[in-house]
C-alpha cells in the first residue's frame, strides 16, 4: 500500500508509476495503446474534470506539511504525458494473473451486464479515481482556485461528560414527582443544572495531523474514539466541559466555528436521510448548497454538479441506485451498504479540509470498504485533507493506507505515531506477538484486560496492565519525544507559512456564491438557500405520493359529508347557528390537518442538526422554505375543498364572500401550521410537545366564540381571542357570511304560534338580534347579539391573523436557529433498581468474569450445551422474484447449497448481491414475490414447526425497547424453548449466554432504542442473545452479527459460533470483513454476485487452501499475504476493480464439477436423512412452544412492565385529560340555570368527544412501535397475534380508568352538574366506557393500517364523522333522511351525547336572564297569560311568560331542560338503553382488532 502513502513518502515515487505498483488502488486505468481508448479516456476525464471541487476544492499551492511542491508539479507534468503516450509497459508490474485476465478482458471490450449495468456503452475503461482528481486539481489550479488546506493540533484535550452514576430507569409514579417538581423540570427543558456525575472522557490528549494525513483511531467501544473525533470535528454540543487547546492552523476552536464551521465535519455512525428522496437528488441537494463561487474552466453551477454528482456515483459504484429511494429501516430503498455510501459522499460534499469519520465501513463488505479507504487516501493525498477515522475490524490492506494511528484505552492517549512502527512498539512493551492477527486487532486486543498476553517471561508486574500504565509508557517513550518534537516544530511553521493561511481564507472566500455574507459560514446566500430547500422540499411532499392521495381523499370525503349534511341551508331562522356550524368545521378541519407537522418537525431534527453541522444551510431557511412548499399545496386542496363545502352548502353566492371565505382558511391554515412547527422547535421531546399543544388547542378551540360566545367567556380567558388564528378566523367568516343576508324567522321560531296566532305585529322571533312584529332578523344584527362580532371588524381581524402568522414564523425561524436537541453528547444507559435476585446473578455473572480475565476458567460457557437435531437443510435451484413496477425482478438466480448439523457456513458477498434476501428465504421469512426451487429440511418440505425450530438474529436490532438485557434473553426463552424444560434451566442458560456475549455489565440495563439507551454494538450483542436463547433445535441463522462490532466482539461471537457448531448445531452466517483468522473459523462458503448469482459453494479449507484452488484452478491467483475473504470479492469484481478473468464467475460456477458434486451430494444426504427419519416417529409438528395460555401470561406481564417503564406515555394521557377538563371546568365555572346555559351544558358534555382525538393520537403509534416488535417475534414464532392483541389491550386498563377519573371530576363539578349519586354515577359510568371505547378504536384503526402514519392521517376523517353526526352541530330532525336513516344510527356519540344530555339536563329548571327574554305586546284589552293560554296547552308548548298580567310579554324559551333536548330527538328513558348499545361498540372494536392482527399482515418482506 505504500504507493498510496502521502507523498512526502513515496521518495519521489511520480503518479505514472502510482498505478503500477502491487496492491495499487482497486482503480487503475487499465488504458489500452489503441488511439481510440485513449481518446475515451481522454472524454471520460473531459467528462470528469473540475468535477471534485465539491467536495474539495484544494489548490495546489504551497502545502502546510510534507508535500513538495515540485513533485506535485512533476505528478502532473507525468500524468499529461501518460494521456497522450499510453504504452504497455505502464502494466509490468501487475499481478500477473490480475493483468494478463484483464487483457484479454479490455480486447473484448465486454462487460459484466451484473456488474455494469450503469456504465455507458462508450466507456469501456474502468474508473479512476486518481487520475480523475488529479487532472480536476491541475483545471483548478489552471483556473487560479487556491489551496485550501489545513492542519489541527491539540494539546493538553480533557474532554468531560455526563456519566458515572447508575441512572435508574423511570416509571409511572416517577412522572407525577418529576412534574410536580416545576424548577427540575425547568432545568431539564433548558438543560441547566446538573444531571448526573461529571467523568472525564478524554483525559489529557496531544497530537497534530498535517494537511494530507490520515489518522487511524483505534479503541475498544466505550473508549471515546467517537467523542475524540467529534472534537477534532469541532463538534462541542453535549459534552459537559472541553479543556485544553485545539488550533485549526491559526485559529482556535471558537474562531474556527464561528467563521468556518463547515470545513471541520463528522460523519456519524448511523445514516440519517430522507428516506423519499433519491439517491441522485440526496447529494444534488448537498451540492445545490455547496457549488463554489469561483469554479474551474468556467462551468456553469448546473455542470459543476452534474459533473460531481457522476463522479460520487462511479466513485461509490452506486450508478445503479441513482433514481433509487434512500429508505430506512421502515421503508424499502437501497441496501444498507449502499445507503452507508450515500452518507459518505454527502459528507464529501461539503469540501471540508478537516474529516472525522465515525465507523464508517460498517455494513460494507471487505471489497468496498477497501475501496473506500483508497478513496480517502487518494483524496486526501491531492486536496491536503486532514482525515481522521475510527473503524472496527479494519484489515490490512485498510491500515496500511493510513500514516498515523492513534489508540485510546478508557479515554487515555496509549499511542499516537507512525503505523508501521505501532506493533513493534507494543511488542517492545512486553505483550505477545500475534503475527496472525491483523495490526489494528492486535493493536486494539493490548488495550484489552481478556484479550491482552504477555511474551513469555513477562507479566502485569513488569509490562503495562492497565489504561494508565499504557499512558504512561507512551508518554516515557521516544515517540512521545518525537511528537513533542513535531509539535514544536509545527508551531514555529504556523507562524513562517503565513501564506497558507491566507490561501485558505482566500479559498474559503472564493467559494461563497454572489451577495454571500464574508462573515457567514454558508457558501450561498439566504435567499439562495431558501430556494433551494424549496426544491428540495417540494421533492419531500410530491414523492411521497401515498401521504398526498391519502389527504386528499381525507379533504374530499369530509367536503362531501358536510355538503351533503348541510346541503342548501337556506336563509332562515332555523338553519341561523347551523350556518355558523359550517364555517367553523370548514377552518376546524383544514386548521387540524396541519396537526401532523408536530411529528414530522420532531422527526425531521437529525437531518437538520446534521445540515446545520455541514454548512449546508441555515435552519431557519429550511422553515421558510418548507411554509411557501407547504402553501403550495395546501392552497389548491383548500380550494377544491372550499368550492364543494361552499356551493354544496348554499352559503352567500357573491365572488368577494367566496375569496375571502377560502383565504380566511388558507390563513388558519398557516397559521395552525406554523403554530405547531414553533412547538415542536420548542419542546424537548414527543411528550412535551402533545402535552403543551393539547392545552393550548383546547384554549383556542373553546375561545374561538363557536362553543361560548365572548361576551359568555371568563374575563380572565377573553384575551385569548386576539391571539387565537381559529377565533378570529370564526369571527371574520361570521361577518363574512352574516353582514350580506337578512334571515325570515320561520313558523317554528316565532311565538306564540299555532291555530288563532296570526297576527306578526303580537308575535316574536325567538332568533336573537329579531324585533317584535317582524319576521325579517338582519344578519348583522344576529352576530352582534349573539357573537358580539363587528362586520366592520373582518378585515382588522384578518390583519390580526396575518401578524399571528409573521410572529409564528419569525419564532419558529429563531428556535430552529436557536434551540438545539438531540444534537450530539453521550446517550445514557438506564438500569433496572436491583433487588436480591438480580443482586445474586450479577454476583455470579462478575466471578465468572474475572475467572475468566485470570485465565483460570477455560471459557467453559457452552460447553454443556448439546444439540440432539441431524436434520440437514438443503435447496436446490432457488430463485427468488419480487414485482417491480417495471416487472418481475430476479434477485436469487439457481442456488444450491445445504447446511448441516456441527457445521458453520458462511455467506458472503458484495453488497447488494442478495445475502440478506437469500437468508429470508430460506428462513421462510418471506410474504411477497415467488420463490422458486426446492428448499427442503431431510428431504421434506419444513413442517409448521420450522420457523420455531429456527432462530434467525436479523440484521435490524428491534427490540421491546423498556425491557431489560436479562428480561429480553428470558423472555426468549420462556416461550421459545420446549414448554416442559423446567424455567431454572431456561433462566440458568440464560446467564451463560450473557457471560458469553460479555453483557455482564449491561445485564440490568435497559434496551431503549437508538437514540437513548444502549450502543450500537451493545445493541447487536443483545439481538444475537435473544436468538441464542432460544436455544434452536434446527438452525441458526445469523445475518450480519459482526457488523458494527469490534474486533474483538466480532472474533468472540464467531468462536462461540464455533462452539456452538462443535456442539451439533448447524449455522448459516452473513459476513462482512472479516479477518483471515475470523475466515477460518468457518467449514463453508456460499459467495454471491450482483444479482444473487452463485459464484462458489464449497469448503474453505486451512488457510483458504480449497477456496483459493478453485479460483486459481479458473485463472485468478490469490497473493499469498492478501486476505482471501477481501481478495475473492475483488476477484468477482465485488468492488470498483473490475473482475479478473474474461468470463462471468456465476457462469464459471454453473459449468464447474464443484456444482455436480454439490448436486450429488445433497441427493445423497436427502435420501440418507429420508431414510433415517423414517425409521424414527414422525415428530409432533407444533407452531409454537408454549401453550396459548402460556403466551398471554407471559407477554401481558412484559407488556405491562413495559407500560410502567414509559412513564411520558401514562402520564401525558392523564395530564392530557386533567388539563382539558380542567379548562372546560373553568372555562363554564358554576353555570346558572339561565336558557344560554342549556346550550353551555351540552357543549361541555360536547368535550366528552374530545377524548378520541386525545387517544387515538397516543394510543395508535404505541401499539404501531408494539407491533413491529410483535412482527420480528411472531415471526419467529415466540407467540401468536392473541397474546399480542390481547395484552395491548389489557395493558392500557389501569390508565384508562384513571384518565376516566382525572377527567370526570374537574369536568363534572366544577361547572355544576348534578350531584344526586344517581346522575353521578352514570355519567362517570358513560366517560369510562368513553375512555375504553376510545382506546379500543385506536387499536384497532393501528390493526387495519399499516402505519401509524396512516392511522393519523384517518384520525380526523373518523372523529369529524363522530362528532358530525352525534345530535349536537346538527340537531338529528335537521339531519339529511340518508344519513339520518343509518349513520346517525351508528354512530357511538349519539349513544354518548344522548345519555348524558338527558341525565344532565332532566327535571333541571330554566330561569331566562333578562335580556334572555323575547318581548312582544298582547292583542289590546288581553294580558299576556291569557293570550298564551291556548300556545301552552297545545304539544309544541315550551317555555313560560315572566308575568302573566302584563300586556307587555316577556318570554323565555324553556321552561324545564326536556323542552330543550326533546326536539334534538333524545328522551330520558332511553339513556341506559344508550349506555348498552356504547358499550357493545367496545366488543365490536375489539373483534375488529383481533381479527385484523390474525389476518394483516403489513411486515412485507
Amino acid at each position: 500500500m505504500e504507493e498510496l502513502k502521502h507523498p512526502s513518502e513515496q521518495h519521489g515515487q511520480l503518479p505514472g508509476d502510482v498505478h503500477q505498483t502491487q496492491g495499487a488502488p482497486a482503480s487503475n486505468p487499465n488504458i489500452s495503446t489503441s488511439t481510440s481508448s485513449t481518446g475515451t479516456m481522454m472524454d471520460d476525464l473531459e467528462k470528469q474534470q473540475n468535477g471534485l471541487r465539491a467536495r474539495n476544492p484544494n489548490g495546489t499551492t504551497q502545502p502546510a506539511a510534507g508535500v513538495l511542491v515540485k513533485e506535485a508539479e512533476a505528478d502532473f507534468a507525468q500524468l499529461n504525458r501518460e494521456l497522450s503516450h499510453y504504452s504497455q509497459a505502464s502494466h509490468r508490474s501487475q499481478q500477473l494473473s490480475r493483468s494478463k485476465s484483464r487483457q484479454s478482458k479490455r480486447s473484448e471490450k465486454a462487460r459484466d451486464p451484473e456488474k455494469d449495468s450503469s456504465f455507458d456503452d462508450e466507456d469501456v475503461e474502468p474508473f479512476d479515481l486518481e487520475t480523475t482528481l488529479r487532472g480536476a486539481q491541475h483545471v483548478n489550479a489552471e483556473s487560479g482556485i487556491k489551496s485550501k488546506k489545513i492542519g489541527v493540533i491539540w494539546e493538553n484535550l480533557t474532554v468531560s461528560g455526563i456519566g458515572g452514576v447508575k441512572n435508574i430507569v423511570q416509571t409511572f409514579p416517577d412522572a407525577f414527582v418529576s412534574f410536580f417538581n416545576i424548577y427540575g423540570t425547568v432545568q431539564s427543558i433548558f438543560g441547566w443544572g446538573k444531571r448526573g456525575k461529571q467523568i472525564e472522557i478524554l483525559k489529557n490528549f496531544r497530537g497534530l495531523i498535517n494537511p494530507g494525513e490520515m489518522v487511524l483511531v483505534l479503541g475498544r467501544p466505550g473508549s471515546g474514539c467517537t467523542t475524540f473525533l467529534k472534537m477534532i470535528a469541532n463538534q462541542r454540543f453535549g459534552y459537559t466541559n472541553v479543556d485544553g487547546e485545539v488550533l485549526y492552523g491559526p485559529f482556535d476552536a471558537k474562531t474556527f466555528a464561528k467563521k468556518y464551521r463547515g470545513e471541520a465535519v463528522y460523519n456519524q455512525e448511523d445514516d440519517v436521510h430522507h428516506p423519499t428522496l433519491t439517491v441522485a437528488q440526496t447529494l444534488g441537494f448537498a451540492l445545490d448548497t455547496k457549488v463554489p463561487g469561483k469554479r474551474p474552466a468556467g462551468m456553469s453551477k448546473q455542470q459543476f454538479k452534474e459533473k460531481v454528482l457522476d463522479l460520487f456515483l462511479k466513485m461509490f459504484n452506486i450508478e445503479h441506485t441513482r433514481d433509487t429511494i434512500v429508505g430506512n429501516p421502515f421503508m424499502r430503498g437501497v441496501s444498507g451498504g449502499e445507503r452507508k455510501r450515500v452518507s459518505i459522499a454527502e459528507m464529501m460534499a461539503t469540501s471540508a479540509t478537516v474529516c472525522a469519520w465515525d465507523n464508517t465501513t460498517r455494513g460494507l463488505d471487505a471489497s468496498t470498504a477497501l475501496d473506500y479507504a483508497k478513496s480517502l487516501r487518494i483524496m486526501t493525498n491531492i486536496y491536503g485533507v486532514a482525515t481522521v477515522c475510527t473503524m472496527y475490524q479494519a484489515s490490512e490492506n485498510i491500515f496500511d493506507l493510513f500514516d498515523k494511528v492513534m489508540v485510546i484505552d478508557e479515554g487515555r492517549m496509549c499511542y499516537l505515531g507512525p503505523t508501521k512502527d505501532a506493533r513493534a512498539y507494543f511488542e517492545g512493551l512486553g505483550f505477545k506477538e500475534k503475527p496472525r492477527q491483523t495490526t489494528p486487532d492486535y493493536l486494539t486486543g493490548c488495550t484489552d484486560d481478556f484479550e491482552r498476553e504477555y511474551k513469555p517471561g513477562r507479566s502485569e508486574a513488569d509490562a503495562p496492565a492497565s489504561a494508565a500504565d499504557l499512558e504512561k509508557a507512551f508518554n516515557d517513550s521516544i515517540f512521545a519525544t518525537r511528537l513533542a518534537q513535531e509539535m514544536r516544530d509545527y508551531r514555529r511553521e504556523l507562524k513562517e507559512q503565513q501564506v497558507v493561511y491566507e490561501d485558505f481564507e482566500t479559498a474559503v472566500s472564493d467559494e461563497k456564491r454572489k451577495h454571500t455574507s464574508k462573515h457567514s459560514v454558508y457558501s450561498m446566500p439566504f435567499y439562495l438557500q431558501i430556494w433551494v430547500l424549496m426544491q428540495r422540499q417540494f421533492l419531500i411532499k410530491w414523492q411521497d405520493k401515498f401521504s398526498l392521495v391519502v389527504s386528499w381523499i381525507t379533504s374530499i370525503t369530509i367536503a362531501i359529508i358536510v355538503g351533503t349534511v348541510w346541503l342548501q341551508l337556506s336563509v332562515t331562522s332555523a338553519d341561523a347557528f347551523t350556518r355558523g356550524g359550517v364555517l367553523f368545521l370548514s377552518l376546524l378541519f383544514n386548521a387540524f390537518q396541519a396537526f401532523a407537522e408536530l411529528g414530522s418537525t420532531m422527526l425531521g431534527r437529525p437531518i437538520v442538526n446534521k445540515h446545520r453541522a455541514y454548512s449546508f444551510h441555515h435552519p431557519s431557511a429550511l422553515w421558510l422554505a418548507q411554509i411557501v412548499v407547504d402553501l403550495a399545496f395546501s392552497s389548491v386542496q383548500i380550494m377544491v375543498f372550499s368550492i364543494m363545502v361552499y356551493f354544496m352548502c348554499g352559503l352567500v353566492l357573491d365572488a368577494g364572500a367566496f375569496f375571502t371565505f377560502y383565504l380566511i382558511i388558507v390563513t388558519g391554515y398557516l397559521g395552525m401550521t406554523l403554530f405547531f412547527r414553533t412547538v415542536g422547535c420548542l419542546c424537548p421531546d414527543f411528550d412535551y410537545a402533545i402535552k403543551f399543544a393539547a392545552v393550548i388547542i383546547t384554549l383556542y378551540v373553546l375561545t374561538s366564540g363557536y362553543l361560548i360566545a365572548y361576551q359568555s367567556q371568563q374575563v380572565w380567558l377573553r384575551w385569548l381571542f386576539y391571539v387565537n388564528a381559529l377565533g378570529l378566523g370564526f369571527a371574520a367568516l361570521m361577518m363574512n357570511e352574516f353582514k350580506r343576508i337578512t334571515l325570515i324567522c320561520t313558523e317554528e321560531s316565532l311565538v306564540p304560534r299555532g291555530a288563532g296566532y296570526d297576527s306578526l305585529k303580537n308575535r316574536v322571533c325567538t332568533l336573537p338580534g329579531s324585533s317584535p312584529g317582524s319576521d325579517q332578523i338582519p344578519g348583522g344584527a344576529y352576530i352582534d347579539l349573539s357573537f358580539e362580532y363587528d362586520p366592520a371588524d373582518m378585515w382588522r381581524n384578518f390583519g390580526i391573523i396575518v401578524v399571528l402568522i409573521a410572529a409564528f414564523l419569525f419564532s419558529n425561524a429563531a428556535l430552529g436557529e436557536y434551540v438545539r436537541y438531540g444534537a450530539g453528547g453521550k446517550t445514557v444507559t438506564f438500569f433496572a433498581k436491583e433487588d436480591e435476585q438480580r443482586r445474586t446473578l450479577n454476583a455470579a455473572l462478575n466471578e465468572k468474569r474475572e475467572n475468566r480475565r485470570n485465565k483460570s476458567e477455560n471459557n467453559s460457557a457452552g460447553s454443556n450445551l448439546h444439540i440432539t437435531s441431524k436434520a440437514i437443510l438443503t435447496w436446490e435451484d432457488l430463485t427468488y422474484d419480487v414485482p417491480t413496477p417495471a416487472g418481475q425482478l430476479r434477485l436469487l438466480s439457481d442456488v444450491f447449497g445445504y447446511v448441516k448439523p456441527g457445521e458453520l457456513t458462511a455467506l458472503m458477498g458484495a453488497s447488494g448481491a442478495g445475502k440478506t434476501t437469500l437468508m429470508d428465504v430460506l428462513a421462510a421469512r418471506k410474504n411477497i414475490g415467488v420463490i422458486g426451487g426446492d428448499v427442503l429440511v431431510d428431504g421434506r418440505p419444513p413442517g409448521t414447526a420450522f420457523q420455531r425450530g429456527t432462530s434467525y438474529a436479523e440484521q435490524l436490532d428491534v427490540h421491546e425497547p423498556t425491557q431489560t438485557v436479562r428480561e429480553a434473553l428470558r423472555f426468549s426463552a420462556t416461550l421459545r424453548q420446549p414448554y416442559d424444560v423446567a424455567e431454572e434451566e431456561k433462566f440458568a442458560y440464560v446467564e451463560e449466554v450473557i457471560a458469553l456475549l460479555e453483557m455482564e455489565d449491561i445485564a440490568d440495563a435497559i434496551i431503549g432504542d437508538p437514540e437513548s439507551g444502549l450502543a450500537v454494538e451493545q445493541r447487536k450483542r443483545v439481538t444475537i442473545g435473544v436468538e441464542l436463547a432460544a436455544k434452536p433445535e434446527l438452525l441458526l441463522f445469523l445475518d450480519e452479527p459482526t457488523s458494527g462490532l469490534d474486533s474483538q466482539s466480532a472474533f468472540n461471537i464467531v468462536r462461540f459460533l464455533r462452539k456452538l457448531s462443535a456442539a451439533g448445531q448447524a449455522i448459516l452466517c452473513t459476513i462482512h470483513q472479516p479477518n483471515s483468522a475470523l475466515f477460518e473459523n468457518f467449514d463453508r462458503l456460499l459467495l454471491l454476485q450482483k444479482g444473487g448469482h452463485c459464484v462458489y459453494f464449497g469448503d474453505i479449507g486451512k488457510d483458504a487452501t480449497v477456496l483459493r484452488n478453485y479460483f486459481q484452478k479458473n485463472g485468478a491467483v490469490c497473493p499469498p499475504d492478501a486476505n482471501p475473504a477481501e481478495w475473492m470479492l475483488d476477484a468477482i469484481g465485488a468492488g470498483q476493480a473490475p473482475r479478473i478473468g474474461d468470463r462471468d464467475w456465476g457462469d464459471i460456477w454453473q459449468d464447474s464439477t464443484e456444482l455436480a458434486r454439490t448436486k450429488e451430494l445433497i441427493k445423497q444426504m436427502k435420501a440418507e436423512r429420508q431414510k433415517e427419519a423414517g425409521e424414527q416417529a414422525p415428530v409432533e409438528q407444533q407452531e409454537y412452544a408454549t401453550p396459548t395460555w402460556h403466551q398471554v401470561k407471559v407477554v401481558n406481564r412484559r407488556t405491562h412492565l413495559s407500560f410502567w417503564r414509559s412513564p411520558n406515555y401514562g402520564f401525558t394521557r392523564l395530564f392530557n385529560h386533567v388539563a382539558i377538563a380542567l379548562i372546560t371546568g373553568l372555562t363554564y365555572l358554576q353555570l346558572d340555570n339561565s336558557r344560554s346555559s342549556l346550550q353551555y351544558r351540552v357543549f361541555v358534555i360536547f368535550q366528552a368527544t374530545v377524548l378520541p382525538a386525545l387517544i387515538l393520537a397516543q394510543v395508535e403509534p404505541k401499539y404501531d412501535m408494539s407491533r413491529m416488535i410483535f412482527y420480528r417475534e411472531s415471526a419467529a414464532k415466540a407467540y401468536g397475534q392473541f397474546a399480542f392483541a390481547l395484552s395491548m389491550v389489557l395493558a392500557e386498563l389501569p390508565y384508562s380508568i384513571l384518565c376516566a377519573v382525572g377527567f370526570f371530576l374537574p369536568l363534572y363539578y366544577i361547572p355544576g352538574f348534578q350531584g344526586a349519586p344517581d346522575r353521578a354515577g352514570y355519567q362517570f359510568l358513560i366517560i369510562l366506557i368513553t375512555e375504553l371505547f376510545s382506546v379500543t378504536l385506536g387499536q384497532m384503526v393501528s390493526a387495519v393500517t399499516p402505519s401509524s402514519f396512516i392511522s393519523a392521517l384517518l384520525n380526523p376523517f373518523i372523529i369529524i364523522v363522530f362528532a358530525l353526526f352525534c345530535g349536537v352541530t346538527i340537531p338529528k330532525p335537521q339531519i339529511p333522511g340518508f344519513w339520518r336513516a343509518w349513520l346517525y344510527e351508528l354512530d357511538p356519540f349519539t349513544r354518548l351525547i344522548g345519555g348524558m344530555v338527558t341525565t344532565e339536563l332532566y327535571q333541571r329548571p330554566v330561569v331566562c336572564q333578562p335580556m334572555e327574554y323575547q318581548s312582544f305586546p298582547a292583542p289590546a284589552g288581553q294580558s299576556c297569560g291569557d293570550y298564551m293560554s291556548d300556545f301552552f296547552q297545545s304539544p309544541m308548548a315550551a317555555g313560560y311568560i315572566a308575568n302573566n298580567m302584563t300586556e307587555d310579554c316577556s318570554y323565555c324559551a324553556y321552561k324545564t331542560g326536556a323542552e330543550f333536548y326533546e326536539p334534538l330527538g333524545f328522551s330520558f328513558d332511553h339513556r341506559w338503553r344508550d349506555l348498552g348499545i356504547f358499550a357493545a361498540f367496545i366488543g365490536s372494536n375489539l373483534i375488529l382488532l383481533f381479527l385484523a392482527s390474525r389476518y394483516l399482515n403489513y411486515n412485507r418482506r
